[in-house]
């Protein structure tokens, strides 16, 4: 199994165990807030699933049908991500209404809040493991899941807050007014979720310091070359493929024109864990006279 795979699963028991722990809270206290907080739990489990099978999709080898792979399988999963999140802040809308219109005492509320914390504890161990290994293995679907649990976080530490001012002060209005304030954060990741999903499978290019690099290793590794031109790249899951125009003098053989095409390949490669390069060789009546200068 590989280490996606292993996170993966590793998300999936993470967030049963934290589902259970934040509803065991909520049933104890009663708080809409803290409902609110075990209801964004039930969109974590579900995610997981969700990562699983884009992790397993995703890592299948080209076939007739997929021709260039099946990396894309990620970002569905992280556009998916997305709209539960989103689901699942109109629904904690609703409740905080209800809970607005009718304010109910919170029960056993220290109790329930030292409960909570402890999932948010649990909750930050594994987010920060998640966009750490996310990054690492280049997984869109990790690092989706790793952001949205990080903004859980963020929700717990508003809650515990809150709902210690609401019992504190008497003020029960100050719970359901928290459960809105925490699905307008889930709004805004869900949203920034489905924005960065959208961009992979749009084929957007490479970030700029990337594309940079690209250049770079490029120029350097293409003595006997003129020039390179026509540079595309684009990322798909933990793939990143890249293609350009190689422009070679008119009377080099094909072996060497082969050779210096190697070694552009695998210094890319090196820099790429997953580079997929494809380069098209051009006489030098083909040079634009732009793009790539050789070293």
């Amino acid at each position: 199994m590989s280490r996606a795979m292993k996170i993966a699963y590793g998300s999936l028991v993470v967030g049963l165990a934290v589902l259970a722990i934040k509803t065991l809270a909520w049933w104890l206290t009663g708080s809409v807030a803290l409902m609110s907080d075990a209801l964004e739990s039930i969109v974590n489990v579900a995610t997981a699933v969700a990562a699983i099978l884009a992790v397993r999709i995703s890592a299948q080898p080209p076939d007739a049908d997929h021709p260039y792979g099946h990396h894309k399988a990620e970002y569905f999963s992280a556009v998916l991500e997305g709209v539960m999140i989103i689901v699942a802040a109109i629904l904690i809308l609703r409740e905080a209404w209800s809970a607005w219109t009718h304010p109910v005492a919170i029960e056993a509320a220290w109790l329930g809040l030292a409960i909570n914390v402890a999932a948010g504890v649990l909750n930050a161990i594994w987010a920060a493991t998640l966009m750490r290994e996310g990054r690492r293995l280049r997984s869109p679907a990790l690092q989706a899941d790793g952001r949205h649990l990080m903004t859980d976080v963020v929700s717990s530490i508003g809650v515990a807050i809150g709902v210690s001012a609401a019992v504190l002060t008497g003020w029960l209005w100050l719970d359901p007014l928290l459960a809105a304030l925490v699905a307008i954060n889930i709004l805004w990741s869900g949203w920034h979720v489905i924005r960065g999903s959208v961009g992979g499978l749009m084929d957007e290019s490479v970030p700029n310091a990337d594309l940079e690099r690209l250049r770079d290793i490029i120029s350097a590794n293409a003595d006997g070359a003129v020039e390179a031109h026509d540079l595309r790249s684009r990322h798909a899951g933990r793939a990143t493929f890249v293609e350009f125009h190689l422009v070679v003098p008119g009377d080099m053989t094909v072996d060497a024109a082969h050779d210096i095409c190697d070694r552009i390949e695998e210094a890319l490669k090196a820099e790429f864990d997953d580079g997929r390069i494809t380069i098209h060789v051009e006489p030098e009546h083909k040079a634009k006279h732009s793009g790539i200068v050789v070293l």
